[in-house]
């Protein structure tokens, strides 16, 4: 029999892709979470459907629980589930209390594990383009505290050792006794022109640095309104970041950014703002409803035979696969017919599940398709026949102008789009901060952002910028009055994201 176990898992500086494999895993298979406040909730979204979820923060002056009571409650759910996953910030041994609880579940008789995290330590200069050390300048680095358990009735440590071995000093949880390190320092011998550096929120879009020197880096503080979370790096090696910094040259990094796609898509349009620097926020405007059309399809291709099958976008291709799971079918229910598809990714999800497109436009754009096949409209005999799987409600371009090019046309929809109610508190929320840019990949999901926020959705946007994936999208947005400020020249995602990096 499999003991309960709780595992103490260090979930890294802030980045969630700097949470070790180990790590993840143990997410995925948890029954609890018991989490913490410098968690990046994304690392969340791999927890099963069933897994209990706790939040156990403390940040300065806020405490949602005890340390005696995460104690306990580590011990009751340990008791109820078979894997526990305690949740922390950074390295759970490194300044995270993670000895006492692992002390208190040895003396339950309770089993435990001790999975290392990346520390913000190490993690936050090197983001901020600070080496802690380097052959030139100190090959010694150390880690301290930098508040104390307020219990002790003296400091217990030696400043004077500290600053007489140490090349680099890293202080954690120290800013809000900036002011007495820099004093304790320089009174034990360190020069006021150490050079020094601040990072809040290492390693996440948020990340803000300010550099000076030991003797005047408390007035920086103020002024710039540094706050928890942030280290303190103290030491010549600071100034290698005017060279190296890095992160924060991206090119949006620090833009807040909502992408309204479906919630299936987004985190692919996410993941490439990300990579860019950017803080996104996944709010979807579109909601897929799967119109079953089985029936209708088994009939169409029973029946009919085409010389064309044309797929308008990736839902399409994803309700379509889904329908030869439920039918038994693969890739040859297409017989002879060529299939097009109407741009680059949906093209790439047919070749996902097997399908090779015979014909991309070189505009992804139902007017290009037309225009393809009206230069080859057939001279007599039969018409050919082209069925078209879509989203209801779609654009009658592409039927349209198919027919007036002499084909017979059939069309089935696979999907319908509506609104998530759900999102509507999400957006608001989202824009009662500052937003730079909102990305929309379709008409439907502008029309369903403008529904979301209702009638003064002018005004709840102002000083918003807005990215279109292209023409069409953009001529959504003028509908209601909105211009966009980016507009994809290749449309798709890696299109979209390419115009925001040039034209933020």
């Amino acid at each position: 029999m499999i003991r309960p176990t709780v595992y103490l898992v260090g979930a890294g500086p802030g980045d969630d892709k700097l949470i070790t494999v180990r790590g993840r895993e143990l997410i995925k298979k948890a029954d609890c979470i018991i989490y913490d406040y410098l968690v990046n909730p994304g690392l969340l979204k791999f927890k099963k459907d069933d897994c209990v979820l706790i939040y156990a923060g403390k940040r300065s002056g806020t405490h949602t629980l005890t340390q005696d009571k995460i104690n306990r409650l580590l011990a009751r759910e340990a008791k109820a589930h078979r894997t526990v996953v305690r949740l922390k910030g950074g390295d759970p041994f490194i300044f995270g209390r993670g000895a006492e609880e692992a002390y208190y579940l040895r003396k339950k008789r309770i089993a435990f594990e001790i999975v290392p995290g990346v520390t913000s330590a190490i993690a936050a200069p090197a983001y901020a383009g600070i080496p802690l050390t380097e052959r030139a300048k100190t090959s010694t680095v150390g880690f301290i505290t930098g508040h104390e358990d307020p219990t002790k009735a003296s400091s217990g440590i030696d400043w004077r050792a500290l600053v007489k071995g140490l090349g680099t000093m890293v202080f954690l949880m120290g800013v809000e006794n900036l002011d007495s390190i820099a004093k304790r320092l320089i009174a034990c011998g360190k020069p006021k022109e150490t050079p020094i550096a601040l990072i809040r929120w290492g390693t996440t879009p948020k990340q803000k640095t300010v550099t000076g020197i030991l003797g005047d880096i408390a007035r920086l503080s103020r002024k710039n309104k540094i706050s928890a979370p942030a280290i303190i790096v103290v030491g010549e090696t600071v100034k290698s970041r005017k060279e190296l910094n890095w992160f924060e040259k991206k090119p949006l990094f620090a833009k807040r950014i909502i992408v309204t796609r479906t919630r299936e898509q987004a985190s692919i349009l996410a993941e490439k703002l990300k990579e860019l620097g950017a803080e996104v926020m996944e709010i979807p405007t579109i909601k897929i409803i799967s119109q079953k059309a089985d029936e209708e399809l088994k009939d169409a291709f029973s029946f009919g035979k085409y010389e064309w099958i044309f797929f308008t976008s990736q839902n399409g291709v994803y309700e379509f696969a889904a329908f030869l799971k439920r039918a038994g079918k693969d890739s040859r229910i297409f017989g002879r017919a060529k299939i097009c598809a109407i741009g680059s990714e949906t093209a790439k999800s047919l070749r996902n599940i097997g399908i090779m497109p015979d014909y991309i436009p070189p505009q992804f754009v139902a007017e290009a398709i037309v225009k393809h096949f009206k230069n080859r409209r057939p001279q007599s005999g039969r018409p050919p026949r082209a069925l078209i799987l879509r989203a209801k409600r779609a654009r009658d371009i592409l039927p349209g102008g198919l027919k007036a090019a002499g084909f017979e046309v059939k069309i089935i929809d696979l999907y319908d789009v509506t609104v998530p109610k759900e999102s509507a508190l999400n957006l608001r929320q989202a824009l009662n901060g500052q937003v730079d840019f909102v990305t929309f990949t379709s008409s439907s999901t502008v029309e369903n952002f403008i529904k979301l926020l209702g009638k003064d959705y002018r005004r709840k946007l102002r000083g918003v910028k807005f990215a279109s994936i292209g023409p069409i999208t953009t001529t959504a947005l003028k509908k209601f009055g909105l211009e966009a400020d980016v507009e994809a020249g290749i449309y798709t995602t890696d299109g979209l994201v390419g115009a925001m990096a040039k034209g933020k």
